[in-house]
């Protein structure tokens, strides 16, 4: 049984004070975006009351002082993925755009006509469009890793996949709508065999797991940091060296440049080539003291605990008659998606709201997921180091309660 306080920890989250519907939150839509901290919260305030200014451009004390709280950001996301340079990090508006990016410089500048690409079956939206544009845009051809009922990805499969056409490989870390963690480390060892780059998108997987880049060898790796307790509008795109060194600018404008003249530009050294205009300067930092929080929390004894409410919850659940799990990995973390004969997860939704309880229906951004699975949407519970079995069990008393409304 674990240790872990999390009553104190919920002190923390202004917000699991409040109300809805006159019943206490319960807040188990993770997988969506997190809680903030009052630490993040504060550090933004901080910024916007005592401290705005532009970075970068300005000699007087307000941008000096922005400037380093910027910069110190990035030297804390470099730790917290343990990459080698601060020159590897630069800072997005999400993983989306993070992932633009790469399909939009990376694959634009190295693709050709006939090389492969190779996603999975399971990808989010954001890991599956850029590269079908991508496509059109250059004659390459998109490869998908196919799944298994337990919503797992068929590692033979994805070796047969790969060929010396493989050019790039773009994989999720842990699914947000199935709660699958992928063999990420196994994934990537086989692809750059045949001299493939790797992308792995980590929205998921940042608050479920320890991340060290260079241990997993990934050319590059995205989150955003709403999903880690952090602000929205701010994400993280790390890249070796090497690719970002060779890669052009994504966007044109202010700080990404050296010298401008109408006859020439030459662009920044990085990680700024790849940071034009104005940066997030607030989010920066509020994601900052979002990482910092994190991470004094424990890895060890917050995965032990995840892992109880994993459990107790997906128990729970398949002891009301009628609901179905999606996604059964024999590798899975705190995200439960479920579906109930005789509601649809939208009606669920509504109902379960009724009683403080927050849960996402739909599709997650995962449509080929759903249709894999012959559904058309799930309900899904994404909980976190702040949710409770309490709060497990107010869920299930909701959805027996919709289940009485229906006649289910």
């Amino acid at each position: 049984m674990s240790t872990f306080n999390v009553q104190k920890l919920r002190h923390e989250f202004p917000n699991l004070n409040i109300t809805v519907h006159g019943k206490p939150l319960v807040y188990l839509d993770n997988a969506a975006t997190t809680l903030k901290p009052r630490c993040v919260v504060d550090a933004i305030n901080a910024y916007y009351v005592t401290g705005v200014s532009n970075v970068h451009r300005g000699v007087h004390y307000l941008s000096e002082q922005a400037t380093a709280a910027f910069e110190y950001s990035r030297q804390v996301v470099r730790q917290f993925l343990h990459a080698r340079r601060v020159e590897e990090i630069i800072f997005t508006k999400g993983a989306t755009e993070s992932l633009n990016l790469i399909a939009n410089s990376y694959g634009r500048h190295f693709l050709k006509k006939g090389d492969e690409i190779i996603i999975s079956h399971m990808e989010h939206h954001s890991n599956i469009v850029p590269w079908q544009m991508l496509c059109e845009q250059t004659g390459a051809v998109l490869k998908v890793i196919p799944i298994n009922e337990r919503g797992e990805i068929i590692f033979e499969e994805y070796t047969k996949l790969l060929s010396e056409k493989t050019k790039l490989v773009s994989l999720v870390w842990v699914s947000n709508s199935l709660g699958t963690v992928n063999p990420v480390k196994a994934v990537i060892e086989a692809a750059h065999k045949q001299g493939a780059v790797v992308v792995i998108d980590a929205a998921q997987a940042v608050t479920h797991t320890a991340i060290n880049v260079q241990e997993l060898d990934c050319d590059f790796l995205v989150f955003s940091g709403h999903k880690v307790f952090g602000p929205t509008g701010v994400g993280v795109l790390y890249g070796k060296e090497k690719w970002l060194e060779a890669m052009p600018p994504y966007q044109g404008g202010g700080d990404m440049i050296k010298s401008v003249t109408f006859a020439k530009t030459t662009y920044n050294v990085l990680p700024y080539k790849f940071e034009a205009g104005t940066p997030p300067i607030a989010e920066v930092i509020g994601l900052r003291s979002a990482l910092e929080f994190f991470q004094n929390i424990g890895w060890d004894a917050m995965k032990q605990y995840k892992q109880e409410l994993l459990d107790y919850g997906t128990k729970m659940l398949l002891s009301i008659n009628g609901v179905r799990v999606i996604g059964t990995a024999r590798e899975k973390t705190s995200i439960i998606s479920f579906v109930v004969d005789g509601v649809h997860p939208h009606d669920l939704g509504t109902l379960v709201d009724q009683e403080g309880v927050a849960i996402r229906t739909g599709h997650h951004c995962t449509q080929p997921v759903m249709e894999f699975f012959k559904i058309p949407a799930t309900a899904r519970a994404s909980l976190a180091f702040y949710n409770t079995k309490e709060e497990l069990d107010i869920l299930a008393s909701s959805i027996k309660r919709a289940k009485d409304i229906f006649n289910a």
